[in-house]
């Protein structure tokens, strides 16, 4: 994605960018394969349909990190080929609040099963 008329970029920040990149993509490949473990092997959690509003989450959340990590690759290299300073992203936020209302979520589901028997 170097641009012909950028300045010569080091290459391992290139290479740094990438694996930054394939972190992302490697958080996505979790988050789908837990949401597909949720789904298929968790008993159900006392409040019916939980099991899949929660792989579903999961299953979004996943398929938003993958995105997230490949437009933010994109816009990191856009910046370095052209020598402006790399853009900031409150994208890790982003996923945190997701994972945290998915822990929440749980937890409140666990509580209801456990106290309903």
């Amino acid at each position: 994605m170097t641009e012909p008329d950028g300045p010569e970029i080091d290459y391992r920040f290139t290479l740094a960018n990438e694996r930054t990149f394939l972190a992302w993509q490697r958080t996505a490949l979790g988050l789908l394969a837990a949401s597909v473990a949720v789904i298929q092997f968790v008993p159900e959690l006392g409040v019916p349909g939980a099991r899949h509003v929660l792989g579903i989450l999961l299953a979004v959340l996943a398929t938003a990190t993958a995105v997230v990590g490949l437009v933010r690759w994109a816009q990191v290299d856009r910046a370095m080929c052209r020598g402006e300073e790399l853009p900031r992203h409150p994208t890790p936020a982003y996923l945190a609040v997701g994972l945290t209302v998915i822990g929440l979520l749980v937890a409140v589901f666990a509580i209801i099963r456990m106290v309903s028997g």
